[in-house]
């Protein structure tokens, strides 16, 4: 099982990052009526999908895409420090070994058991990235059907505030710590297998 590391360093400019995008779309405005930023009435395209952002993309044997998830370095503009503060009780989490996890969407049309799988497929990328990049804890934030899924995982999860309401829907800020045991405690609720990480070229990157 392969995933797809990469940065895009310009939004739609490629048919990978449109159909992303037009995912995202689906998910977060069309289903989750959530209140984002859409381009053309197609793609769900926000301030953090800059060339500093780390996709990781599932697809099928076919080529489509079954999920994506985005990477940002907390030393950079980031949802959490940027629109989110408001979720911590504590300070936020920052650090080079410290990013926040976003944009984590699965392709609704695909079957609930396969979606669970390609969930369980991303959670394990990501935690392969951070072992082998020295990235020891990620945040995230969360709305309620997602919070129940991170906490019952098994890997060590550290609220950062308590959930608030946002839009009517319960949200909460989460620390997620990331070392050698986090495999074995995933594996032990059947959500970790590893991972092949497959990178793509990486774009030079201005300061």
């Amino acid at each position: 099982m392969s995933i797809q590391v990469e940065y895009i360093p310009v939004p739609l400019a490629t048919q990978t990052s449109k159909t992303m995008h037009r995912e995202r779309k689906r998910v977060f405005r069309d289903i989750m009526q959530w209140d984002v930023p859409i381009i053309d009435d197609q793609y769900e395209v926000d301030q953090f999908d800059t060339k500093h952002a780390l996709y990781f993309l599932r697809r099928d044997s076919d080529g489509k895409l079954l999920g994506s998830c985005r990477l940002l370095e907390s030393q950079r503009s980031h949802m959490l420090s940027d629109v989110f503060s408001h979720l911590c009780d504590v300070d936020i989490p920052v650090g080079p070994n410290v990013w926040e996890i976003t944009r984590a969407c699965i392709t609704p049309s695909i079957r609930t058991a396969d979606r669970l799988l390609v969930r369980n497929q991303m959670v394990s990328a990501v935690v392969d990235y951070a072992l082998v990049n020295g990235i020891d804890t990620y945040t995230c934030v969360c709305s309620a059907g997602w919070l129940a899924q991170v906490l019952a995982m098994g890997w060590v999860v550290e609220p950062l505030g308590l959930p608030r309401p946002i839009d009517g829907v319960l949200t909460a800020a989460l620390k997620i710590d990331i070392d050698a045991t986090t495999p074995k405690r995933l594996r032990l609720n059947n959500i970790y297998a590893p991972t092949e990480l497959a990178f793509a070229a990486a774009p030079a990157l201005a300061a």
